[in-house]
């Protein structure tokens, strides 16, 4: 018999699936974040009516809230570095942020988002990121984007990057009063190296801000979610955007897929396209994660994993090279819009030339 481990009591958590007003199309910065402020109110809004009829409805405590990818602004459509980072990202210690930490301190939750913002060390471009705020306002949990096709991400800056945050900081695990979590960002979660590499130092809630494809059927991504919760023992709560409102595009493309998927890989709950929704609700039990994890037999995958066996092949495959957004002298450059899938191209050309794929 596995030792009994205390872990916390079982709680709520809720993918929140809720509108994405883009300011693409505002006139100056000023309207963007007079935009962002509308957004946060109205996100509020939703946090506090979802987690008071939640608890009328199962008469448990909702504790954890995910929010959508790019929530507050939606993504660059053509925008250059610059223009986006004036008009889009946020700073650490901006007054979004305070604004979001109101609402996880006004309704004792944690909250997870994913916003573009700024870095000081890295003060010519921003950064995708996600990040988890506590019941105290306090923002516990800050995870850059590592794998990008449209923006700059850690892996393009990676000497600099490990020499301020650490290996730790590229993946960072929140030890918290609700369970160790960790954040993936949108379709990282087709790259289970992301995952795993969160496991290792600890994750046991993958929170998932995603902004994708609606489909009464299966998808890529929906399968990976599943396939993440299974392969690391691990929940996974993912939170899709209701609509992608304010830009030319159909607005409700992205609707539906908002889960919260147990450690099994079953779907717990599931919210339907066509709108904001908080289906997306179900109980996170870390007590039987934690005897899982800790119990002989094939189906404990986490403690059969033979990562060194893994490790060279890791290490000598070069698919993406590292440090592109670094010049000659290890100084941080802005790349243009169009020339990180330029170098999509070229790894693509590496890998053939060398017959790999």
């Amino acid at each position: 018999m596995s030792e009994q481990v205390a872990a916390p009591a079982p709680y709520t958590a809720l993918a929140l699936q809720v509108r994405t007003r883009c300011v693409n199309a505002t006139g100056d910065v000023a309207a963007a974040r007079a935009m962002m402020r509308e957004s946060i109110d109205h996100i509020g809004a939703r946090v506090r009516s979802s987690k008071a009829f939640v608890h009328q409805y199962n008469g448990t405590d909702v504790r954890l809230v995910v929010l959508p990818e790019y929530c507050l602004t939606g993504f660059p459509m053509g925008e250059s570095i610059a223009d986006w980072q004036a008009k889009a990202a946020l700073e650490p210690d901006g007054p979004e942020y305070e604004a979001l930490a109101a609402i996880a301190e006004a309704n004792d939750v944690f909250l997870c988002g994913n916003v573009y913002e700024t870095d000081a060390y890295f003060p010519d471009f921003y950064f995708q990121t996600c990040f988890v705020i506590s019941p105290a306002g306090e923002t516990v949990l800050r995870y850059r984007r590592l794998i990008s096709l449209y923006a700059p991400a850690p892996y393009d800056v990676w000497d600099r990057f490990l020499d301020r945050y650490g290996l730790d900081g590229v993946f960072p695990v929140a030890d918290t009063e609700i369970g160790r979590l960790a954040a993936i960002a949108s379709e990282e979660i087709l790259y289970p190296e992301v995952a795993r590499c969160l496991l290792m130092r600890g994750a046991e809630v993958f929170l998932h801000p995603t902004s994708e494809v609606g489909s009464p059927r299966q998808t890529p991504k929906s399968i990976a979610r599943q396939a993440r919760a299974i392969e690391n023992i691990a929940y996974v709560v993912s939170a899709n955007s209701a609509s992608l409102d304010e830009i030319p595009w159909p607005a409700a493309s992205t609707s539906g897929m908002s889960t919260v998927i147990d450690p099994h890989g079953h779907v717990l709950a599931e919210a339907n396209p066509g709108g904001e929704s908080m289906v997306a609700h179900a109980l996170v039990e870390l007590q039987g994660l934690r005897e899982a994890r800790r119990r002989t037999g094939l189906t404990n995958t986490v403690s059969r994993l033979p990562l060194q066996a893994f490790a060279d092949s890791y290490r000598d495959h070069v698919v993406r090279p590292a440090n592109r957004l670094l010049d000659a002298d290890g100084r941080p450059v802005t790349p243009q819009r169009g020339e990180m899938r330029g170098w999509q191209a070229e790894d693509i050309a590496a890998l053939a030339a060398r017959g790999r794929i």
